[in-house]
C-alpha cells in the first residue's frame, strides 16, 4: 500500500530534521566561542584603559616633581623623583604588561599609546635632569622585562611611541630652560637648548619616513615652537641680560616680545 503524498512529505521532512538541527548547533557553538572572544577582548581593553590612566596620572606627577629641583635641593628632589618613578613601573605598568602579554598588545595599542608615551615622557625626563644623557628605548624596555613572565612574549615599547613620547619631552625641556634661567643657570639652559636641538634635528631626518606618523607630525610643529623659545630665550640673555632674566621671574611669563605666542608643548 502506497503512502499518501501528505505522509511522505512528514516522513521526508522528518528524516530531514537532525541533520538541520545538528548544523545550527555547530553553527551557534561557533558563534558562541567568537562572542566569548570579543567579549574577553573587550574587558581586557577596559582593564588596560583603567590601567593607562593611573600609568599617565602619576608619570605626569613625576614630571612636575622633577620640575621642583633646584641648584639646592637637586639631589633630594631628583631621587624623590626616581622613586616616584620606579613606584609608577612596579605598580601600574605592571599591569598592562600583564594585560599585554602575547599578541594583544598590538590589537590594543590604542588603549594604551599614550599612557606609554607619558611614560617615556617621564623617564626620559629623569635621565637628563640626573646626568645630562637621552635613556634610549633599549634600557627603558629593559626595565619591563622583570614585570613579564619568562615564559610569555613580553610586552615591549615599540620605536614610535618611543618617539613621540619623546617629542613631547621637549616641550618639558623648554619648560625647564627657562625656569633655569630665571633662576641664574644660563650654561645650563644651553646646555638644554644644544639637547633638545639635537633631538628636533633627528627627528626632522626620522619622520618622514615613518610608518603612522600623522601624529608625529603634529608633535613636529609644537617641537619647533620649543626649540625657538629655548634658542630666543638664550639669545635675550646674552643681549639684554638681568633685564630679560628679571621678566622671566614674574608669575606670567609674556613671550610676546619675542614675537613668539605662548604655546602649550
Amino acid at each position: 500500500m502506497t503512502a499518501k503524498p501528505h505522509r511522505l512529505h512528514q516522513i521526508l521532512s522528518s528524516a530531514k530534521k537532525p541533520r538541520m538541527m545538528s548544523t545550527n548547533s555547530a553553527m551557534n557553538e561557533e558563534f558562541a566561542k567568537h562572542a566569548q572572544h570579543l567579549n574577553q577582548l573587550n574587558d581586557k581593553r577596559e582593564r588596560v584603559i583603567k590601567a593607562s590612566r593611573d600609568v599617565t596620572m602619576n608619570s605626569k606627577k613625576v614630571i612636575f616633581q622633577v620640575h621642583r629641583a633646584n641648584k639646592d635641593n637637586r639631589e633630594e628632589v631628583l631621587s624623590k623623583a626616581e622613586k616616584d618613578l620606579a613606584a609608577v613601573t612596579n605598580q601600574f605598568m605592571a599591569r598592562i604588561v600583564k594585560e599585554l602579554q602575547g599578541n594583544d598588545f598590538w590589537k590594543l595599542r590604542r588603549a594604551y599609546t599614550f599612557a606609554i608615551q607619558e611614560y617615556v615622557e617621564a623617564a626620559t625626563f629623569c635621565r637628563f635632569c640626573r646626568n645630562g644623557s637621552l635613556l634610549d628605548l633599549n634600557e627603558i624596555n629593559a626595565t619591563l622585562l622583570p614585570l613579564s613572565d619568562q615564559y610569555d612574549e613580553p610586552l615591549q615599547i615599540n620605536p614610535l611611541d618611543y618617539l613621540l613620547g619623546l617629542a613631547d619631552l621637549t616641550g618639558e625641556l623648554m619648560r625647564l630652560a627657562i625656569g633655569r634661567i630665571s633662576d641664574g643657570e644660563v650654561e645650563y639652559a644651553e646646555k638644554i637648548c644644544r639637547f633638545v636641538q639635537d633631538i628636533y634635528r633627528e627627528l626632522t631626518l626620522l619622520a618622514p619616513i615613518m610608518d603612522d606618523n600623522a601624529d608625529m607630525k603634529k608633535k613636529m610643529e609644537t617641537m619647533l615652537q620649543s626649540v625657538m623659545k629655548i634658542e630666543n630665550a638664550c639669545f635675550s640673555v646674552h643681549v639684554r641680560g638681568s633685564e630679560y632674566v628679571s621678566l622671566l621671574g614674574a608669575n606670567e611669563v609674556d613671550y610676546s616680545f619675542m614675537g613668539l605666542s605662548d604655546l602649550d608643548s
